[in-house]
């Protein structure tokens, strides 16, 4: 029997060395533990173990569960568990929140095929964005980390969103243009269901999106002051096509030209701003570890 591999963000919100300890002593052994020392090293981590373990585990936040897909060029299946202040794509996944159930629960359970998104042949797991809340998480990180790496939690974010709407006085004006669809303010692609969380819940964005589907894309055009209050609610249950909100449901793929470049982030990580994005649906891509 070959050994399975854990990869650990040790800088990740949740992570602690406790933790880490009763999260390992819950997987299957043997067990090599493996932690990160920089930003993009756990994709090069698993790429170098991928054919010589029967899985990989990833204890971290959702920047590196993306680094990790992103990295794997064989069929290993792949376990997250919620080491990060959100960790959205393994309670998607059915792991809750907890670390040490979560290693439990996928030590005993069961594996799934999922599909991914990809922007500009950038894999996503649960979601991207193009503009609005691209440039929320830029305005996150440039808040900086604390001292021992840990980036700001739910509070910040929600401090940060409400700046962001002051500063634009409440108005997003078309920026882009979703091709064969119209024009829109900002767009949200969801690869799942809920496309990421406040805390405990979850902003649904697009209902219908799933692994197991092609990927939604929801943009709404011409925001203005008085439409945020409905456009919040509707973003928090799931948004339904309607004039002024363009809905696109299990899509392969989808063009999206911006008239200036504008700020794009995946899973939660800012990748810098683009001209154009385009967004692609790649079915059942990985084997994901999953409860049983």
């Amino acid at each position: 029997m070959r050994s399975s591999l854990l990869i650990v963000n040790p800088h990740a919100s949740g992570v602690t060395d406790a933790l880490l300890e009763q999260v390992r002593a819950a997987l299957p052994a043997p067990l090599e533990v493996v932690r990160t020392e920089r930003g993009g090293q756990a994709g090069e981590i698993a790429n170098a173990h991928e054919g010589a373990v029967d899985a990989i585990y990833v204890f971290s936040g959702d920047g590196t569960y993306n680094e990790v897909l992103n990295g794997l060029t064989a069929d290993v299946p792949l376990g997250f568990i919620p080491g990060g202040g959100t960790s959205v794509l393994p309670r998607a996944l059915g792991t809750g929140r907890d670390p040490v159930a979560a290693a439990r629960l996928l030590a005993t359970g069961a594996t799934r095929r999922i599909g991914l998104g990809r922007v500009n042949g950038r894999r996503f797991a649960f979601n991207a964005g193009i503009g609005l809340d691209a440039e929320l998480v830029r305005r996150i990180d440039l808040r900086g980390r604390a001292e021992d790496g840990k980036r700001p939690g739910d509070t910040a974010f929600v401090r940060e969103a409400l700046g962001l709407l002051s500063s634009r006085r409440g108005r997003f004006p078309d920026a882009l243009e979703v091709d064969g669809h119209g024009r829109a303010a900002f767009a949200l692609v969801a690869n799942c269901d809920p496309y990421t969380y406040a805390g405990r819940v979850g902003i649904r964005v697009s209902r219908g999106a799933s692994f197991d589907l092609g990927i939604d894309v929801v943009a709404p055009s011409g925001v203005r002051a008085r439409d945020v209050p409905r456009l919040g609610v509707e973003l928090l249950r799931g948004a339904r096509s309607r004039p002024g909100m363009i809905v696109l449901h299990d899509a392969e793929r989808v063009v999206i030209r911006c008239d200036e470049p504008l700020p794009l982030q995946v899973d939660g990580e800012d990748l810098g701003d683009v001209g154009s994005a385009v967004l692609e649906s790649e079915p059942s891509a990985v084997t994901a570890l999953v409860p049983a």
